[in-house]
């Protein structure tokens, strides 16, 4: 059976009115991601900037440090059960690429577990003379099924992979296997010989973000081209996708399509028959063995109540099929504190709260009667912590992992009645944190909001303003900025007696979707407004000034920076724009740019790229304005963010008279690096340029 999307979907909308043809781009050139003549200008534009900052005296100590930082064996080995395994995927400085790996529990508790190798990257590299980059497996195992792996390798560390079936036993790709071309693909274990696919098939498989519209069951031992279309998304939708629970006693699949980046339509097979949540388009509907829990993006007026935005619901899965409209609250957020992800066990639901952006944990089970007991975890501290499940089909065990600025990562192994208090892994210190702080203030927005932002920072410092101060920020996509421990910030920047602020501006996730929200589309000026407040704020706390103040962001973050270095240049002395988007003209155009249309707006509609045209860095930043020095970094193959925003941006600026500098990575992907090698060298080159402008 084929399910379209079209079909189901309502009559077609008119054509809106499109916005008048930009004028000509003397840069347009640069997006031509390979051509030889691009390839020519980055290599000259990345030589300018080696030339400069590895000519620094701390260059070369800090690429060192940060390498042995980034291939320290000491740091926690994060792994996944699968079975009887214990798995994990490690690059150091012998395994450069990186090795897929496997231990027992009880090798894995010892400071020194023994690994058995199951993939060496390096070596297949070699052999295949590929530059493969690790993009995961996906697993089916005991005891619902035999090992059965695909496992996806990029080429460079695009979002583009290559899928290849493996067999985990005996640690070796199956001849003749699944198989799939390097493409934006998705894939979906039905059970050991069969695959829900979502790849290329060709003209009109794909969706205009470019990725699977079109959904097929391919049997083992078939050609991928006699697949059967099980369902269709529309040209138009971010992407179509297929959906699989194994959980003993309660297998569910289906399919699903997202219209736009926040919202979806979710269907079951049941009887043979796809059969459509009944839930806000906006929310996410799962199932947990007997239950359905949907979380709320909007208020939601249902069976005679209203759930509040940013709430997760459960109610008995049958019953709800049946049309059933009776909730249970498992989650109603508040002012400041919202829910930044839940997790399931086999007989609880695990909630990780981000209260006024620190953590708490709780643990939810239903009794017999299937009435919800609570329980508060005691926490580590209140810093940063996220409970998951170790095998959520066959025990209640937990991993918990904690962290703050001034603690190392350390990995708890507990269960659902338990606390964290065995540690099974701790990362090294990398920095004394002894005569270090950690502040959290507040910054009042231009429109009387009040946004949080934390200050890391010497306890003997001077709040005379000459501090070197480094403030980084997000701000989109309903992702929250939580504390975290770095080595690379701790040993680059805190040791060195600089300030490391981290802003929690809207737009992102950190008080719920209300405050995701409020940064959407026409709003968007609000999370650079917030992002300058957080400055203003710091400068008017003595913290730095403006002669010391740096900004960093990448991705969305990387928007957020040049934007705000556009419309508040005096405030800032050094900016890192990382993988950045700054042409909102044509971002929608470039890669998996109309996928964000949610976000931003649509710049074809007159009435969107009437707000959008006010801050995009793009199309404002001018000439005989004093600039603060700006580095761009990004990468060629990153095939999620067009590196040709970072390109157009930085000629512009150049051609203009300011002060900026430029380094594209030839690999590495949307992360800018593909290997500890790369990494290193990336960071140390935005360091030492932030050092050497603001100290």
């Amino acid at each position: 059976m084929t399910l379209s999307a079209t079909a189901l979907s309502a009559a077609a909308q008119a054509p809106a009115t499109k916005v008048a043809k930009a004028p000509a781009d003397p840069y347009l050139w640069l997006e031509d991601v390979t051509g030889k003549k691009a390839h020519d200008w980055v290599e000259k534009q990345n030589a300018i900037t080696f030339k400069e900052l590895k000519a620094h005296p701390e260059f070369e100590p800090t690429n060192k440090r940060l390498l042995d930082i980034l291939n320290d064996r000491r740091r926690i080995p994060y792994v996944d059960k699968m079975g009887d395994w214990y798995v994990n995927f490690w690059r150091d400085d012998k395994n450069v690429r990186g090795i897929w790996r496997r231990t027992t529990l009880e090798e894995y508790r010892k400071p020194e577990p023994k690994w058995e190798t199951i993939l060496d990257l390096d070596a297949l590299a070699a052999a295949e003379k590929e530059n493969w980059v690790w993009a995961g497996a996906s697993c089916l195992t005991p005891p619902q099924h035999p090992y059965k792996c695909v496992v996806s390798l990029s080429r460079g560390g695009g979002d583009a992979t290559v899928v290849r079936e493996f067999d985990f036993l005996k640690k070796e790709f199956v001849k003749g296997g699944f198989e799939l071309p390097e493409a934006k693909s998705s894939v979906t274990w039905r059970n050991p010989d069969e695959l829900y696919v979502g790849t290329d098939f060709g003209a009109g498989s794909l969706t205009t973000s470019g990725y699977p519209r079109v959904i097929k069951l391919w049997k083992r031992g078939t050609p991928l081209g006699s697949a059967a279309t099980v369902f269709e998304g529309k040209s138009t939708d971010v992407s179509a996708f297929a959906w699989v629970d194994h959980t003993q006693g309660f297998f569910r699949e289906g399919f699903g399509r997202s219209p736009d980046f926040y919202t979806n339509e979710t269907f079951v097979l049941q009887g043979g028959k796809p059969v459509k949540y009944d839930v806000p388009a906006d929310a996410q509907a799962g199932a947990w063995r007997e239950w359905i829990t949907v979380s709320l993006r909007s208020d939601w007026t249902v069976g005679g109540r209203t759930y509040k935005a940013g709430s997760l619901l459960a109610a008995r899965f049958d019953a709800f099929m049946k049309g059933e409209r009776r909730f249970d609250v498992l989650f109603e957020p508040t002012e400041r504190s919202s829910l930044a992800s839940s997790a399931a066990t086999r007989s609880a639901i695990v909630l990780n709260i981000n209260d006024n952006v620190q953590s708490r944990v709780q643990v939810l089970r239903p009794d017999a009667a299937g009435t919800w007991q609570r329980r508060e975890m005691k926490l580590p501290g209140r810093g940063n912590a996220s409970a998951y499940a170790v095998d959520p089909d066959e025990s209640d065990a937990l991993w918990l992992n904690y962290t703050d600025f001034l603690s190392p990562d350390a990995l708890y192994l507990t269960d659902i009645q338990g606390d964290p208090k065995d540690i099974i892994k701790q990362r090294p210190t990398y920095f004394d944190a002894a005569q270090l702080q950690v502040q959290q203030f507040e910054a009042m927005s231009k429109d009387g909001t009040k946004v949080p932002y934390f200050a890391v920072m010497r306890k003997d410092l001077k709040f005379d303003g000459k501090a070197p101060t480094l403030l980084y920020g997000y701000g989109g996509f309903e992702v929250s900025m939580e504390p975290f421990y770095s080595g690379s910030v701790g040993t680059s920047w805190l040791a060195r007696g600089g300030v490391y602020l981290l802003a929690n501006i809207r737009g992102g996730g950190e008080f719920g979707p209300r405050w995701h929200q409020a940064a959407l589309k026409a709003n968007r000026q609000k999370a650079f407004d917030d992002f300058a407040a957080v400055a203003e704020d710091a400068i008017k706390r003595r913290i730095t000034s403006a002669r010391h103040l740096g900004i960093m962001g990448g991705s969305n973050g990387g928007l957020l920076v040049s934007a705000v270095m556009v419309q508040r240049p005096e405030l800032f002395r050094a900016v890192v724009c990382q993988v950045p988007l700054t042409d909102m003209r044509r971002y929608h155009t470039l890669l998996a740019g109309a996928s964000w249309m949610a976000e931003y707006g649509d710049p074809d509609l007159p009435e969107e790229w009437a707000y959008i045209s006010k801050y995009s860095p793009y199309q404002n930043v001018k000439k005989g304005v004093r600039m603060p020095r700006v580095l761009f970094t990004t990468s060629t193959r990153d095939d999620r963010v067009h590196p040709g925003h970072a390109r157009k941006m930085y000629a512009k600026m150049k051609a203009q008279g300011h002060d900026v500098l430029y380094y594209e990575n030839t690999e590495g992907g949307h992360a800018g690096a593909a290997d500890n090698v790369q990494t290193a060298k990336l960071l140390a080159l935005e360091w030492t340029f932030l050092w050497n402008q603001l100290k």
